[in-house]
């Protein structure tokens, strides 16, 4: 198994990125009748639900034991900017705070808005909050089952997302409550970023939601929700029903129709080609599957026990080149002459009255709300959500009334981090991008030469990590075919150092070994003579002429 190793040029992105000063959090001046961004106070406002409930198929129990905490995102951001964060995956989570004072939407807009950040990225869960309604809230006992005004936030529904938009409606005559769903919601991309959602209600009925601060749905609460806020003003009569000689049967069939005399239904539906021809390719004398040339009979193949050991069969590879192999045979073709089972044709109905329906009477739980958007009293925030996904943060919270301070608030903070954001993310990718592109083998020359030219010992010592990885990796032989440059350049590199330290070595290495002179036309002095003597040693006078010789010569 291979070793997991960072590429060198995402560490170098990494380092880039991080050196860049992250801004320091300062808690906003903009006011609202609630307003979050999770000071060190938070605990003063906030309570984790300790409920236990059973489901209502099945009877099983389960508690509210998600962890919650406040802390900084896991990639800081915004120094000291903390956020409310669902910690465990697979758990039920509740969480809830008290409003100092009910929120009222009568005749004022509602604006509810907030940051979620999948640090983990999406999974099956939810990300959306509860406004509840006011006096409703037992801070330690709260379920999903605590009444609530809007559920808002998103939702990832395995497979995709949307946003709802729920909010529950009270039957003036009943006094029964319905939730009100957003017929057709956004569906936004959830990555790990941080996501900002708006929900604007007007009260003139018109709503607007925005993703990021800008608008993904906007329309009517009396056209847009299902099921609608006000009922139909007709009903079926229940107590009707359908008369006995009720024909609602268009057609029948026509029992005067007779087969006809060529109708043949024992034909085939397929028939032998008798115009195919065989190819000239064909090759009958080759079987279309042969023993495997390259199969190994196993060494612990024992006949025996196992039988005879009979080598596995593959495709004829003369097959493949060919139009076919073995016995040729026609091919079939779709009989012209079939025509299949007869049945007698359908015609229309004499006695057909219709579809029926009942009739329609006065709808006596009808009433018409005309301002939907005068919601109950609100008292409280929650969030209680189960989720596949952990490290789900919450922050930036507004409730109030003003949509212009929800949107200063958003340029303070949402837009802030998605600046930053973005730029770690083009580093990272440009990162990415250069080490897929350098091991593609993409990276041209002018590439080099300019990384090169704007940081010479960054780029070298980049290169280098990065071939080490490819030996630690894929050993040394793939890693000289990936970068052959590198390698080449180390190994030059390398036998360089080696010839630098042999020539040295042969230098200190000469200075304890005698200097020959040579001797030409010279006796040679021996190293006893030079050692014995201090005065100089005469060299031997040339050859006299033969007369004075003392010895003499033969004739």
């Amino acid at each position: 198994m291979r070793g997991f190793a960072v590429p060198a040029a995402t560490l170098i992105g990494l380092a880039a990125v991080a050196s860049a000063e992250a801004p320091t959090f300062t808690p906003t001046s903009i006011k609202a009748s609630f307003l979050e961004q999770f000071t060190d106070d938070w605990s003063s406002r906030w309570s984790p639900s300790e409920a236990t409930k059973k489901t209502p198929v099945g009877g099983e129990t389960f508690s509210y034991v998600g962890e919650w905490s406040v802390e900084e995102p896991s990639e800081i951001i915004i120094k000291g900017d903390k956020g409310l964060v669902a910690k465990t995956k697979a758990t039920h989570h509740a969480i809830s705070a008290p409003f100092a004072s009910s929120i009222n939407p009568k005749g004022k807009p509602l604006v509810i808005q907030y940051e979620v950040k999948f640090q983990k990225g999406g999974n099956c869960g939810g990300g959306y909050m509860k406004l509840l309604e006011d006096g409703a809230l037992d801070t330690k006992e709260f379920t999903d089952t605590t009444p609530w005004v809007i559920m808002f936030g998103p939702d990832m529904t395995c497979p995709g997302t949307k946003v709802h938009f729920i909010f529950r409606h009270q039957n003036p005559i009943t006094g029964e409550f319905e939730e009100k769903h957003l017929t057709t919601p956004p569906k936004p991309t959830i990555g790990e970023d941080t996501k900002l959602y708006t929900l604007i209600v007007n009260p003139d009925n018109t709503y607007q939601v925005l993703v990021d601060d800008v608008e993904a749905s906007s329309g009517s609460l009396l056209e847009d929700f299902t099921p609608s806020v006000n009922p139909d003003k007709e009903i079926d009569d229940p107590e009707d029903s359908k008369p006995v000689d009720w024909v609602d049967d268009e057609k029948i069939v026509d029992s005067e129709a007779t087969k006809p005399a060529d109708w043949d239904e024992d034909q085939p539906f397929q028939v032998l080609d008798e115009e195919a021809v065989k190819p000239e390719d064909w090759l009958e004398d080759e079987p279309s599957d042969i023993a495997d040339p390259e199969a190994i009979k196993p060494e612990e193949w024992d006949n025996e026990e196992d039988g005879e050991w009979v080598a596995p069969t593959v495709k004829n590879p003369k097959c493949e080149e060919a139009s076919g192999c073995g016995p040729w045979k026609r091919p079939m073709k779709a009989n012209p002459l079939f025509k299949g089972k007869w049945t007698a044709p359908l015609i229309e109905n004499p006695l057909y009255k219709g579809i029926w329906a009942p009739r329609k009477i006065a709808n006596p739980g009808y009433f018409e709300d005309h301002n939907p958007a005068t919601l109950r009293p609100i008292g409280a925030i929650g969030f209680e959500i189960w989720s596949m996904t952990e490290d789900i943060l919450f922050d930036n919270i507004y409730i109030g009334h003003s949509a212009a301070d929800a949107k200063a608030l958003a340029t303070e903070t949402f837009h802030a981090k998605k600046a930053i954001e973005e730029e770690k993310k083009e580093e990272l990718n440009k990162a990415a991008a250069a080490k897929a592109k350098e091991a593609s083998g993409e990276e041209t020359l002018l590439d080099m030469f300019d990384k090169l030219k704007e940081n010479p010992v960054e780029y070298i010592r980049e290169q280098i990590l990065n071939f080490i990885e490819e030996v630690q990796v894929d050993g040394p032989v793939e890693a000289f075919k990936a970068k052959p440059q590198v390698g080449g350049a180390i190994l030059a590199a390398f036998l360089t150092l080696l010839g630098s330290l042999a020539a040295i070595m042969g230098l200190v290495g000469s200075t304890a070994a005698p200097v020959s002179k040579s001797t030409k036309k010279t006796d040679a002095v021996t190293a006893d003579a030079a050692d014995t003597t201090k005065e100089p040693v005469a060299t031997q006078p040339a050859a006299t002429p033969a007369a004075d010789s003392t010895v003499r010569q033969r004739r």
